[in-house]
């Protein structure tokens, strides 16, 4: 789904697109739940047609609620589930495996922290699951989390938005070229984390062999 696609779904749906799609993504389906949160935010503070507390309140009740199907997924089919199908929404197995060594060392750290990085946002709640993690810390963790993300995605967002409408000319493109530049560095810097944490899974995994 692109931007071009997710624009006017904010601006038709507003509140709603940005719970369900959050919400979709959370429960472990491939979808670009933080960009509609920062797109909505950032539509809230240039136009004004929506409330950026309620964008923000959208995003945090879709991350708990999603987060909590994906749990009750993962703990009621367990591993199984996810070997067979992870291919299919984004979740091979190099990302598994890291997933679980990290969820295993860390848990309540991966639930919290999970919502802030792109591929653990999928599978930390599945993850939670399999592992028979407790519903309540599970519970606790998700949800701070959770707030947390959306309150600090979506101020930020609000705040680079009401910023553009209210700064117009050379001056706004400049901003707006030096926050694509930032996020592209930040996606490049995390996917290359990503496959060093995996590589030195696999080499534990065959000196345990």
């Amino acid at each position: 789904m692109f931007i071009e696609q997710i624009q006017p779904l904010i601006a038709q749906h507003g509140y709603w697109a940005v719970f369900l799609i959050v919400m979709l993504e959370s429960a472990g389906l491939p979808l670009p739940g933080e960009t509609v949160l920062l797109l909505a935010a950032g539509y809230a503070g240039a136009t004004g047609e929506l409330d950026v507390f309620f964008v923000i309140g959208a995003a945090a009740l879709g991350a708990v609620v999603g987060d909590n199907i994906g749990y009750w997924i993962g703990r009621r089919f367990g591993a199984g589930l996810l070997v067979r199908y992870g291919k299919f929404i984004h979740l091979p197995p190099h990302r598994l495996r890291l997933g679980q060594h990290l969820f295993e060392k860390h848990g309540g750290k991966i639930v919290f922290f999970g919502r802030f990085v792109a591929f653990l946002r999928v599978l930390a709640a599945l993850l939670a699951g399999v592992n028979q993690y407790d519903w309540g810390k599970f519970l606790f963790f998700n949800a701070t989390g959770g707030l947390i993300w959306a309150g600090v995605m979506g101020t930020g967002a609000y705040i680079f938005g009401d910023a553009m409408h209210r700064v117009s000319g050379p001056l706004g493109l400049i901003a707006l070229g030096v926050v694509v530049v930032v996020a592209g560095v930040a996606i490049v810097l995390m996917r290359r984390e990503e496959k060093r944490l995996a590589a030195q899974i696999a080499g534990d995994a065959g000196q345990e062999a």
